[in-house]
């Protein structure tokens, strides 16, 4: 058993992973190799924005997760690898990341090094936890819904939910009543005096975690992509609202008994 935390720089590991129920926070970072730095013009607090800042700490809901602390502005590791490294501004949301207008090829062959190596070694953990039986890996995510602007009203809440459950490529079949039993417990959860608003498939449907999960692991492996709404954080000044991001932490723990549950039942 591995227990505390193993890092190779890249990726780190805590928790034992000896549990059938993990976490990855793959868009937490923020961090920038001293090359890739160089080259970007991007200003520090659009990056910043566009990242997920603490999603790690949500993570944290879960004992065993692998954390990067690498920001997706040099490797966006929930990308298929053709489409990781955010060449021109039309991979990115329009930004204007580079100093020549586009990312050499030899820092781009750095970058996608970079993804190759957090796969390898994802995958060596999963190898281990799917030999014992079927698992959950909870990916965790923020989204903007202010995108009009810091004094500007927020995008309506029919089509942006606190919470919004990937599930896109899940076996439904082999894992419904997991997802079912998962949404009704984390709905009804209360963060900042209401209950959280969870929905399926509404913004995101997962994408290269959650592909990653279901393909090498298939009827064993279930990815649930959550994607929770940066309502514990203004995403314009990145100021944390530290109690709701506590209760937001709390919240996710209280499914953890319940997906080990349904897995049981699995097993």
């Amino acid at each position: 058993m591995t227990t505390g935390r193993e890092t190779s720089g890249l990726v780190a590991f805590t928790g034992g992973w000896d549990t059938q129920v993990v976490a990855t926070s793959v868009h937490a970072g923020h961090d920038l190799r001293p090359d890739i730095a160089a080259a970007m013009v991007l200003d520090e607090d659009v990056r910043l924005r566009e990242e997920d800042p603490h999603t790690d700490v949500i993570a944290a809901a879960v004992d065993s997760r692998a954390l990067t602390a690498r920001s997706r502005f040099e490797v966006d590791l929930n990308r298929p690898r053709e489409e990781a490294v955010y060449r021109e501004p039309d991979d990115c949301w329009g930004l204007d990341v580079w100093a020549d207008g586009t990312l050499s090829d030899d820092l781009t062959a750095g970058s996608l090094a970079v993804y190759d190596e957090f796969y390898a070694r994802l995958g060596e953990r999963l190898d281990a936890v799917a030999a014992r039986g079927p698992f959950v890996l909870l990916d965790v995510h923020s989204y903007n819904h202010r995108r009009d602007g810091a004094d500007a009203d927020p995008e309506p809440a029919e089509d942006n939910p606190v919470v919004n459950v990937g599930t896109g490529t899940l076996d439904s079949d082999r894992f419904g009543r997991l997802l079912d039993d998962f949404v009704e417990t984390l709905s009804k959860q209360h963060v900042g005096g209401e209950p959280l608003d969870v929905r399926e498939n509404v913004k995101f449907r997962g994408r290269a975690v959650s592909w990653f999960v279901h393909d090498r692991y298939p009827g064993v492996g279930c990815c649930l992509a959550l994607e929770f709404k940066k309502t514990f954080m203004d995403e314009w000044t990145a100021e944390v609202d530290h109690d709701r991001l506590a209760e937001t932490v709390r919240a996710l723990g209280a499914t953890v008994p319940v997906l080990e549950q349904a897995l049981a039942r699995l097993r």
